[in-house]
């Protein structure tokens, strides 16, 4: 039997996960992800230097895109030091203009596709 690596199997992969497929509304996330979300709209200015950077998807919990689709952007967390483990993940061009929208609050680890 042949292995099992090509893209289709990658597709299968995300397919079967559960990851991302969990829906929440916007208002029902934390403000500071609705303050990041309208900046997102507004295309800034955000306030860490990575927001807006490419985010890679190597983890494949999200839909596979073509590099560049996907921009992640810090979702502020109350007395954190650093950026913390929230993130908005936005695929689509222009990004002001995202396509889908993702929630984690656990760095990655899990998403959450926020409803339009």
């Amino acid at each position: 039997m042949l292995g099992l690596a090509g893209p289709a199997n990658a597709r299968e992969s995300f397919k079967d996960s559960t990851a991302a497929q969990d829906t929440v509304a916007l208002t029902a996330l934390p403000p500071e992800a609705q303050t990041t979300h309208r900046l997102v709209l507004a295309g800034g200015p955000f306030p860490q230097a990575k927001d807006g950077v490419v985010f890679g998807n190597r983890e494949r919990r999200l839909p596979p895109r073509a590099r560049g689709y996907y921009h992640e952007y810090t979702v502020r967390t109350p007395g954190a030091r650093n950026r913390g483990a929230r993130r908005l993940v936005c695929g689509g061009t222009p990004p002001t203009k995202p396509e889908v929208c993702y929630y984690t609050d656990d760095h990655y680890a899990s998403f959450r596709k926020i409803a339009p």
